[in-house]
């Protein structure tokens, strides 16, 4: 057999064994407008397979749906494979984050959706889908024709819809069980920050029983051997964890607990909130000290994990450690940083400051775009997003919150001007301002936020356009059925509308930062239990205060006062002083 006959027949081998290979799985492509070009190009369909790397269902319907061979014959037929990561593309994870995770959604070669599929498909109802979609390309029933938000001029809730929404939360309460939800159990963060606040506004005893309640309860989902939460319990109680770890619960729920430490000074959420710190820091910390995205559910792929957790830490390590998601957003790392400034604000613990302002750092160094704004990863295929924008924007007015420190209130100021500059829709804010194929629309919780950070940014500075922003916000979320189809998930419109219609606590230190005795008084100031704050530290070397609404005196000594529109209460020269008086403010509402 000659050379050149013997490599021949070797490339022929090769190119067999390849075609044979693409038989038998899908050529997955990423997500663009280009896909729908293809496919009108080459009469095909889009089939989007929507997940994220930490999710075990996904794992699921790829190892078993997506390794089925009428599935891959099918999708080889007549489609187009697109695979995402939802943590990579918030757009299109809030597009479709009520169909997830996995979702998996089919359009036609214009863009038009066809189908829409919530969780797991098995590969028998994954081919009958497939093929009745080449069948009958008509969009099925789950395709239903989404009906726009139009905002109207309002800033605040009616009266008779804001009783609405908080009977909401009273009647979907689980008092059997404990918490929100029936089929699932988690701690819902704004749900909670609104109980949180009812009791420290008004002492209000049924919103604290059921804030006291849950959080007793979500310490079944604490990982007993590495801390940190697991994202959620199914069957209806919180005996059943998906042991997914993702960053927005370590973060929100870090900083919940935090909170309920500096309410009610209990040791059991303190000793919670350690717990979530410790595994932020043990596992999802990276070496520069900005954070990682998620942990997996799975150490293997597709199969569950229950008896690994259910091991300690030196058994799961002789096995391995699941899969970290290591890319570092913009998004994810506000969520931490911000928890982190709540955590030093309720417990004065040095260090959460310290990796904090790390992280902020590396972020402003890695990520920032100029002029306030912020990309996701290290690009953005489709971004800026408006998540990482405002995360990072709520973080940086919350280390200014606890420090003091001027640079980040106009880092704050910056991003919120960004976000005005270009994120603007016709109602509220929109996910992108790069829209492709398909159209971004407002999500509430963003919104929520939008409102939120603008709101108090603006009684930090003074500056009208802050407070235009969260009114623009507001007039969305005020909107006739903004809160449609969110069951019990209403509380954060609910605190946006109290923020927009009351003032925060006010509290300004007067002395300078060197001063032991206005430590003191700042570091009692920042203790107070609410996140609708406006806590500032006037040294008088730095000058006057970016909103000037209140003349303060010259002062021999350190001082702390407690403000209300525009007019101070004495000065108080001692922490015991100071809390009396936001006692006394706390009984006369």
């Amino acid at each position: 057999m000659s050379r050149r006959f013997s490599a021949l027949l070797a490339l022929v081998l090769v190119l067999f064994t390849k075609a044979l290979a693409e038989e038998r799985s899908i050529s997955w492509q990423p997500w663009s407008d280009s896909v729908f070009v293809q496919a009108k190009s080459e009469g095909r369909f889009v089939l989007l397979d929507l997940g994220t790397v930490w999710c075990h269902w996904c794992h699921v319907m790829e190892e078993v749906t997506y390794r089925d061979p009428s599935v891959i014959k099918l999708v080889g037929k007549r489609y187009i494979a697109i695979r995402v990561d939802a943590d990579a593309r918030p757009d299109l994870s809030n597009r479709y984050e009520d169909y997830g995770w996995p979702a998996t959604i089919v359009f036609n070669s214009d863009g038009t959706e066809i189908v829409k599929r919530r969780g797991y498909l098995p590969p028998d109802q994954m081919a009958s889908m497939l093929q009745a979609i080449i069948d009958d390309p008509s969009p099925g029933p789950s395709v239903v024709p989404e009906t726009p938000i139009v905002q109207g001029g309002e800033t605040a809730l009616e009266a008779s819809r804001k009783n609405d929404l908080r009977q909401i939360l009273i009647d979907s309460y689980d008092a059997e069980n404990q918490g929100w939800g029936t089929a699932q159990k988690f701690l819902d963060w704004d749900t909670l920050e609104y109980c949180l606040a009812e009791t420290e506004r008004g002492g209000n005893r049924i919103f604290e029983r059921m804030a006291r309640e849950t959080l007793a309860a979500q310490l079944n989902l604490l990982d007993p051997a590495w801390g940190g939460v697991y994202q959620y319990s199914t069957d209806g109680d919180w005996k059943h964890p998906h042991f997914e770890k993702i960053m927005q619960m370590q973060a929100e729920d870090l900083r919940i607990y935090a909170l309920a430490y500096a309410l009610w000074h209990d040791a059991v959420y303190l000793r919670a909130a350690e717990r979530i710190r410790g595994y932020l820091k043990n596992f999802l910390t990276s070496p520069e000290g900005a954070f990682y995205t998620s942990q997996d559910a799975d150490l293997i792929d597709g199969q569950h994990a229950g008896d690994y957790f259910h091991l300690g830490d030196g058994d799961r390590r002789k096995l391995g450690i699941p899969r970290i998601d290591t890319h570092v957003y913009a998004r994810e790392n506000g969520w931490a940083i911000n928890a982190l400034a709540v955590v030093y604000s309720a417990t004065g613990e040095r260090e959460c400051l310290d990796d904090a302002i790390r992280a902020a750092d590396w972020i402003g160094e890695h990520r920032a775009l100029g002029k306030g704004g912020f990309r996701h990863d290290a690009s953005d295929p489709a971004g800026p997003y408006l998540g990482d924008t405002l995360s990072m924007g709520r973080a940086f007015l919350a280390l200014y919150a606890c420090t003091g420190d001027r640079a980040w209130l106009q880092k704050a100021a910056a991003a919120v001007l960004f976000i005005a500059q270009n994120f603007e829709a016709a109602a509220g804010y929109v996910t992108s301002g790069n829209i492709g194929r398909l159209e971004s629309h407002p999500q509430l919780d963003e919104n929520i936020g939008v409102v939120r950070l603008a709101n108090l940014l603006g009684h930090y500075t003074g500056n009208p356009t802050d407070k235009e922003v969260a009114e623009r916000g507001m007039r969305y979320l005020a909107a006739p059925g903004a809160t449609d189809h969110r069951g019990y998930l209403v509380a954060g419109v609910l605190l946006a509308d109290q923020e927009m219609t009351s003032s925060p606590l006010h509290i300004t230190v007067v002395g300078r930062k060197d001063d032991p005795k206005a430590q003191e008084l700042f570091t009692a100031a920042i203790r107070q239990p609410t996140t609708y704050k406006r806590i500032e530290w006037l040294d008088p070397r730095e000058g006057a205060l970016p909103n000037p609404d209140v003349e303060y005196p010259a002062m021999s000594k350190a001082a702390a006062f407690l403000c209300t529109n525009q007019a101070c209460s004495a000065p108080a020269f001692a922490v015991s002083d100071l809390i009396d008086r936001i006692s006394r403010r706390s009984e006369e509402k």
